[in-house]
């Protein structure tokens, strides 16, 4: 592969071989988007001010400068341990988090005494602790980056990180309900005042798994056993992984009480199993699979009730939140509302009226800002995300093993498909779900999760983009020829 090559100059200038391109780093164009990304941040604070104080306070700045430094940090990181990382993935992802630790830095001065907001810390509240966080999440994806520095490598531990997803999914489950619910999803681990998300981390340890079980079975569960109306359906002794993984995810709906977390887990499963075979069947009954599930078990809980009554609630809100406006469907009522009263262009930064929305800071930020930035500004944040997901497929695409390619092209289609799930729930599109915005919405285990996927995205990509040694020793990408070999990974080549 040679899409992320870029040719210094032409072989005859240089003495290369034919079919043979320079490669370049493009650190310093990372470190300029970064520092555009962190303007806009710092522009976006002075107006919140403006709105919410009446006037731009000279500390404006700081927690912009704060996310600058962290960031800058992240970048030299890179610029010495993944030089040849994609230079969009840091800035793309520091503007998504740097917008939302200043909307929750705004919730903050919204809700404080008019007499305190001027003095109001940047490290104070839910903008301040997501500012800690964002210091915390960053150092851990510089440690991915330092310990993992081939991303092959960590296919060795592919099944116990498998077993260590399947556990961090089922605790929240299997923990009584005053530990691990909140707003109706069973989805956390709380001991006191600290609470963490388990299921955050499963999704990247069973990503791990997923790849590598694919590329040792891709070629057993590419056979098809009969054509239907032009597609090749596989055998049905092949389907046991795919109904093992529906059975875990309608499990998780049932007792986890969510039914974004299901979705997301039996998706990414699929859609990386359709990345291995390239069979179009796998995802037609990933589909009726997941889709009868989820009638079923609403059916359920119309009759029968019990583990099944909290989905059928859930989808009884989404079928009609106004029925009960007031109560059930309060929620998702006041997003609609917040949505539809920001408009095209929306009420402007700190214009809005965030408080009203129920768990604001992390269900529902979208909607909060929504409000504020109108449909335009919502837009930008989707094409950011669209970016990001983009990267991440660029990176499977261009990488020349097959793990690799299986592991960026799961870990991006995931990003993107929480991004769908909270979306879809906050505008109608699909029943509300208990997952976070990635990198906007509060909280330590989502951000941390989501920056170790970007970590891992920067380290397949950087694999992608290094070249190899050429003719006298220069640095230059072969523009094809077999993936280079690791023990115990696997190395052969999925066609895109």
């Amino acid at each position: 592969m040679t899409a992320a090559a870029i040719p210094a100059s032409s072989p005859a200038t240089t003495g290369e071989q034919p079919g043979v391109r320079l490669a370049r780093s493009r650190r310093n164009a990372e470190l300029s988007l970064l520092l555009v990304a962190m303007v806009l941040v710092a522009a976006y604070g002075a107006m919140v001010e403006a709105k919410v104080l009446d006037t731009v306070t000279a500390d404006f700045w700081m927690p912009a400068a704060a996310l600058t430094a962290v960031f800058l940090g992240l970048h030299l990181v890179i610029r010495f341990l993944a030089p040849f990382a994609d230079p969009a993935l840091l800035p793309a992802v520091a503007l998504l988090n740097g917008l939302g630790v200043g909307f929750l830095r705004r919730l903050d001065l919204g809700g404080a005494a008019p007499a305190e907001r001027e003095d109001l810390a940047i490290f104070a509240g839910t903008g301040g602790r997501q500012l800690a966080w964002t210091l915390a999440s960053v150092v851990l994806a510089a440690g991915l980056l330092a310990l993992m520095r081939d991303h092959r490598s960590v296919s060795r531990y592919a099944y116990t990180l498998g077993l260590a997803g399947i556990v961090l999914v089922m605790i929240p489950a299997v923990l009584p309900s005053r530990f691990s619910e909140i707003n109706g999803a069973k989805l956390w681990v709380r001991v006191g005042g600290f609470s963490i998300q388990p299921g955050e981390f499963a999704k990247l340890a069973l990503l791990v798994f997923f790849a590598y079980y694919l590329v040792r079975k891709r070629e057993v569960l590419s056979l098809a056993s009969r054509r239907f109306l032009g597609i090749d359906f596989p055998r049905g002794r092949d389907l046991g992984p795919v109904v093992a993984v529906w059975l875990v995810s309608v499990l998780v709906l049932v007792f986890e009480k969510d039914l974004g977390t299901s979705l997301l887990y039996f998706g990414m499963f699929v859609v990386t199993l359709y990345i291995a075979t390239e069979r179009v069947s796998w995802l037609l009954i990933g589909l009726v699979l997941f889709f009868g599930g989820v009638y079923l078990a609403y059916v359920l809980g119309d009759v029968v009730g019990g583990p099944f009554a909290n989905f059928y609630l859930r989808a009884q809100i989404w079928l009609d939140p106004f029925a009960d406006p007031y109560n059930d469907g309060y929620q998702l009522v006041q997003g609609l509302l917040a949505l539809g009263t920001g408009g095209l262009f929306g009420a402007g930064p700190g214009g809005g009226q965030p408080g009203l929305l129920p768990e604001v800071q992390n269900d529902f930020i979208f909607a909060g800002i929504g409000e504020e930035i109108g449909l335009f500004g919502l837009s930008a944040l989707l094409v950011v995300y669209l970016l990001i997901v983009e990267r991440g497929l660029r990176a499977a695409l261009a990488v020349r093993d097959s793990f690799g390619k299986l592991l960026a092209g799961g870990l991006a289609f995931t990003l993107g498909l929480q991004v769908f799930v909270i979306v879809g729930g906050i505008s109608k599109l699909i029943p509300l779900t208990g997952q976070t915005t990635p990198f906007l919405s509060a909280g330590g285990s989502s951000l941390m999760a989501n920056w170790l996927l970007i970590a891992a995205l920067l380290r397949i990509s950087d694999g992608a983009r290094r070249p190899v040694t050429g003719a006298g020793g220069k640095a230059a990408r072969p523009s094809g020829g077999p993936p280079e070999q690791l023990h115990g990974a696997p190395t052969e080549v999925i066609r895109p």
